[in-house]
């Protein structure tokens, strides 16, 4: 199984920044498209950014020209530096990965345990 940890949420006010952090582990799997989603109080869980393995980058409408997606292959790591937040982009940032264990060829998506991100105004 593949584990998705993240880090780096907390409390900012609005205008400021905040760098998020996934570190994915496991055994015999090789990720694809790794990404973040949030998800806000009464709202569904919507897509923030995703990265390729080959360093293609898909962002949101809402967040591009303020949040940066990037990838270490070598840590199977994704970070999201976020920049100029505002107070509706408070929620709930999950990671998430796809790909597969090549040992049995069997794909996976899987997701972090969420990271909270407030922006205080």
């Amino acid at each position: 199984q593949v584990q998705l940890v993240e880090s780096g949420g907390g409390l900012v006010q609005a205008g400021g920044s905040l760098r998020l952090s996934c570190a994915a582990s496991g055994s015999a799997f090789s990720i694809n498209v790794m990404g973040w989603y949030r998800q806000a109080p009464g709202k569904q869980r919507e897509l923030v950014a995703t990265i390729s393995s080959g360093g293609s980058t898909n962002y949101a409408d809402s967040v591009k020209g303020r949040f940066t997606i990037s990838r270490d292959n070598a840590k199977n790591t994704v970070y999201l530096q976020m920049n100029s937040l505002k107070p509706e982009e408070t929620a709930v940032y999950y990671c998430n990965a796809a790909g597969s264990y090549g040992y049995i060829l069997k794909s996976f998506n899987t997701w972090g345990q969420g990271t909270q991100v407030t922006v205080s105004s």
